[in-house]
């Protein structure tokens, strides 16, 4: 029987105790058949307790839109341990002509708007590259698709009034951060925040944002790295130029031009990690799985603000290729999920594999594209079988 943190020890454990439960555990990665869960998130793979990031097994990627259960969790700092939505705050400052504090009330009486999009960590498939990279080693999973609703953070910003010297726009959650490390705060220029798709977001699945989510709002910038969308969102601040802090530079950056792997980088030769990648998974069958020999491979495939395609499935370790069939179901920065109908010619092990291609062109590539931090890592899925006599 799994070992549940109960909804009150959740609530109230200590970040001290947290930590010492992570050091009296001496993996830092549990598997989804482990015998640790957390409250509503059943059946995830426990990436870290330091923080608490939480994976999505890649099999339960099969719709077009994740469960909050199901959701990853990525904190980089320990998440706020009281919060009440009725006392919460959100202010607006900086390049503005009025500085603002709105609550909860008044942002739920504003224009609503819903996007359906896809939000994945930087780091997802960090796992893969080699030499190893540091980080949480996220697999495949640190990704869902949902559907946000909240105001635009255009009409928040509206009502301040941004001055023309305003360029950039900072978000600042309430993570409790831990002795010395530095806030988490990460920017945005202002086409992004201004494009009416980037939200204040105060509901996932039409339902409240949980506390695993941002509760009770957090930004939501469509097609990009989930760093952007800020939890716990407390203040929002125009800028007149991009916020200069740890979570900008040196994190969250990559190479401006192709390196060797373990080649060291420096940071004037970076740019920020925005839009997501053109990626595509495998969510069925399993890896090591037996099956039939007549069965359907599925499975999902994003590009960020891109659209996908094309995605092909290959059944014999990537020598042909064959068109896979996407699902109806779609929208401008969500996964499409796709299919394929294969029969095997006789028993035996397969290497299944598939790829995606987007709008701007781009294509997974056959092998991992490294950099230091292991972000936007896009490599084909691969899952190996065994086809049943």
């Amino acid at each position: 029987m799994k070992r549940m943190i109960s909804r009150r020890e959740l609530v109230f454990r200590s970040p001290l105790a947290l930590a010492g439960m992570v050091l009296a555990r001496p993996l830092l990665s549990l598997g989804a058949d482990s015998d640790f869960a957390i409250p509503g998130k059943d059946g995830m793979i426990v990436r870290s307790l330091r923080f608490l990031d939480l994976e999505m097994p890649a099999e339960y990627a099969n719709s077009f839109i994740t469960p909050v259960k199901h959701f990853f969790v990525r904190n980089h700092m320990h998440e706020p341990s009281a919060l009440d939505p009725h006392e919460w705050r959100l202010t607006v400052s900086g390049e503005v002509e009025r500085s603002l504090t709105l609550t909860l009330a008044e942002l739920t009486k504003m224009e609503q708007h819903t996007v359906i999009n896809t939000l994945e960590c930087a780091g997802n498939g960090r796992a893969f590259a080699l030499p190893h990279v540091p980080g949480v080693q996220w697999e495949k999973g640190a990704i869902g698709t949902a559907r946000f609703s909240g105001p635009r953070l255009r009409d928040v910003l509206q009502r301040a009034g941004v001055k023309a010297t305003g360029r950039h726009v900072m978000f600042r959650g309430l993570d409790e951060v831990p002795g010395k490390v530095p806030p988490f705060i990460r920017s945005i220029p202002m086409e992004k925040a201004s494009d009416g798709e980037t939200l204040v977001a105060l509901r996932m699945n039409d339902s409240p944002l949980t506390k695993h989510h941002g509760l009770p709002a957090r930004a939501l910038v469509p097609g990009w790295i989930g760093a952007a969308s800020c939890k716990w969102l407390s203040e929002i601040k125009v800028l007149d130029k991009e916020f200069e802090g740890n979570f900008m530079s040196p994190g969250y950056r990559l190479p401006n031009s192709a390196v060797k792997a373990g080649e060291a980088v420096k940071v004037e030769d970076t740019h920020p990690a925005t839009a997501l990648n053109v990626k595509s998974m495998i969510t069925s069958p399993r890896d090591g799985a037996s099956v039939k020999s007549r069965i359907v491979i599925r499975g999902v495939a994003w590009a960020g603000e891109a659209d996908i395609t094309k995605v092909e499935a290959s059944t014999d370790a990537g020598k042909t290729w064959q068109a896979a069939q996407l699902g109806k179901e779609q929208s401008q920065y969500a996964w499409r999920v796709w299919s394929y109908s294969w029969s095997a010619a006789k028993p035996g092990p397969y290497v299944i594999s598939c790829r995606a291609s987007d709008s701007k062109g781009r294509i997974q590539p056959d092998s991992v594209e490294w950099n230091p931090s292991g972000y936007l890592i896009n490599v084909i899925d691969r899952v190996q079988i065994n086809v049943q006599a």
